[in-house]
């Protein structure tokens, strides 16, 4: 999960994106987001099997937002590593 956060607001962001794309490198997939009310912060979930790609992708937006990336895992596997296997 990526959040990031807009410095200069959304239109630098949303203008980027509209007239290059996500600019993403090969094997990292965008499969949705979702923008916070206020139009501050977008929260995107994204999967690679090479978690250096973010560096490769933050880099083309880094003057326009603050990037937070985190590791997620479903929540299956939550309760799996918590819990251990079911009886």
């Amino acid at each position: 999960m990526v959040v990031e956060m807009f410095t200069s607001g959304p239109e630098p962001i949303y203008q980027r994106a509209r007239d290059r794309g996500r600019m993403l490198p090969d094997g990292l997939r965008y499969i949705d987001s979702w923008i916070d009310a206020r139009l501050n912060r977008c929260f995107q979930l994204m999967e690679t099997d090479d978690p250096s790609l973010f560096d490769e992708w933050i880099a083309s937006w880094s003057d326009l937002g603050e990037f937070e990336v985190v590791p997620v895992i479903g929540s299956a596997e939550a309760s799996e590593r918590v819990l251990g296997s079911a009886p």
